[in-house]
């Protein structure tokens, strides 16, 4: 199984959850946050809301547990859906997960995907 984690614009977010779930992919996780970084797209960079003493940009983190064979699909409909072209686009993480368990039923495997 693998976990992907991908820092997406906030104004992506829709493309890429609709692409994800055009293909199948129903259950993920997001989370709201900012990120620094360089940002050249023509929205203002802005001061942070939370932390005054950063430059940054509201991104969303999306979260999605896959099967080793679905991930090739997964990371290139989030590149597909969630680029602009411009710097600040992200970034998507990769990461091997060991076990996974379903905490209402006990399940434990890739079957809780």
């Amino acid at each position: 199984m693998k976990l992907i984690k991908a820092y997406i614009r906030h104004r992506k977010i829709k493309d890429v959850y609709n692409a994800l779930t055009n293909e199948g992919y129903c259950c993920m996780t997001f989370v709201e946050c900012e990120g620094t970084g360089i940002y050249t797209d023509s929205e203002k960079e802005h001061i942070s809301d939370k932390y005054e003493f950063a430059e940054a940009y509201k991104v969303i983190k999306l979260e999605i547990l896959i099967s080793d064979e679905q991930t090739e699909k997964i990371v290139e409909l989030i590149r597909k859906n969630g680029r602009t072209g411009y710097h600040g686009d992200g970034m998507i993480l990769v990461s091997p997960v060991d076990e996974a368990y379903k905490i209402r039923t006990d399940e434990k495997g890739v079957q809780v995907i």
